[in-house]
């Protein structure tokens, strides 16, 4: 590639990164700072990111997925800053969002070299993309929000209403949870879930097992392949994945990771990547068509293989206090 291709200068990605950080900082610090985030925010959030993005960059380049930093980041600001919910999600914005969305390009990236794409071409087209989606994002959710009477507003679904924003969801009470509320008073010594924290030990040693497995038999080879972030992690996505989406991936890593790879290995191992981005195109077509040909024209009730099963907790909503009763589903704490 470098014989027949110009590679991007360093100082292409150096002046997008501070430009950008600039864009952030007076996004936060302007505009009345709606935002809650200080500048110091920011730059710790960028940080955060420059210090994971190679870590988790290496365990996504081997498996196809890797931890994120939501939690870590909610908990750190959530401690520094508690009470501002927009500082929250600002701060996990920027460094946890940013970060994932490195690792994304990185895999573009990788795909463009694998296709023989100039090196120059993949910049210009990355930074041209995320102009025009950043802008169509925006433009889309101001104009939902302005024209859809009670967006989100999970009590107009019986009524036929299809945004449940399931993610959005997820995004707000992250807020709440970890803003408003604070680690301190939910996590720490002045909440009652402080004995959660072990769980960061338990994950901190859950990959020794295998490692002493792993030495214990070295002829059983696929003891090395037991990834215990990717077992642990790959679940952060529930809410507000289904279990669908799970049984599907399951399924076809299980094809073609096993049957056709030792069957056709040395085609596999050629065009294995481009599978892979093929099926993630795949998934963002049908989704488009779905749409198109079913949400767009009214047509509801499909009962697709998979959604039977019931994801939904029923007590999710129902009160913790001490004798109070709102329906025969919910019960009643003493």
């Amino acid at each position: 590639m470098k014989k027949n291709y110009k590679v991007v200068p360093e100082w292409w990605f150096q002046v997008m990164l501070v430009g950008v950080i600039g864009l952030a900082i007076f996004s936060c610090e302007g505009f009345g700072k709606q935002l809650q985030l200080p500048y110091w925010g920011v730059l710790l959030a960028a940080g955060l990111a420059f210090l994971f993005t190679l870590p988790i960059g290496i365990i996504a380049a081997q498996t196809n997925q890797g931890p994120g930093l939501n939690v870590i980041t909610e908990l750190i600001i959530g401690y520094l800053y508690p009470g501002r919910p927009l500082a929250n999600v600002a701060f996990k914005t920027y460094g946890y969002v940013s970060m994932s969305q490195a690792i994304m390009f990185l895999g573009d990236v990788k795909l463009g070299h694998y296709m023989k794409i100039p090196p120059r071409s993949m910049f210009l087209v990355q930074l041209v993309g995320t102009i025009v989606a950043s802008s169509v994002y925006f433009g889309t959710s101001w104009w939902l929000l302005e024209t859809v009477d009670g967006i989100c507003d999970v009590t107009k679904v019986a009524e036929g209403s299809p945004w449940t924003c399931p993610g959005d969801d997820v995004f707000y009470n992250a807020s709440i949870i970890w803003g408003v509320v604070g680690p301190l008073r939910m996590f720490g010594r002045l909440g009652l879930y402080s004995k959660m924290n072990y769980f960061f030990l338990a994950g901190l040693l859950a990959p020794l097992p295998v490692w002493i497995l792993s030495a214990l038999y070295p002829d059983k080879k696929w003891i090395k392949l037991i990834n215990m972030p990717i077992i642990i992690g790959a679940t952060g996505s529930m809410p507000p994945t289904r279990s669908v989406n799970y049984l599907m991936w399951g399924l076809v890593g299980i094809i073609f990771n096993f049957y056709v790879y030792r069957r056709y290995k040395g085609w596999w191992a050629r065009h294995n990547y481009v599978l892979s981005a093929g099926l993630d195109a795949g998934v963002a077509f049908m989704a488009i068509v779905v749409y198109v040909a079913l949400q767009g024209q009214n047509i509801e009730g499909m009962n697709w293989w998979g959604l039977e099963l019931d994801d939904h907790c029923q007590l999710a909503k129902c009160p913790t206090a001490p004798g109070i009763k709102v329906n025969d589903v919910c019960p009643v704490f003493t």
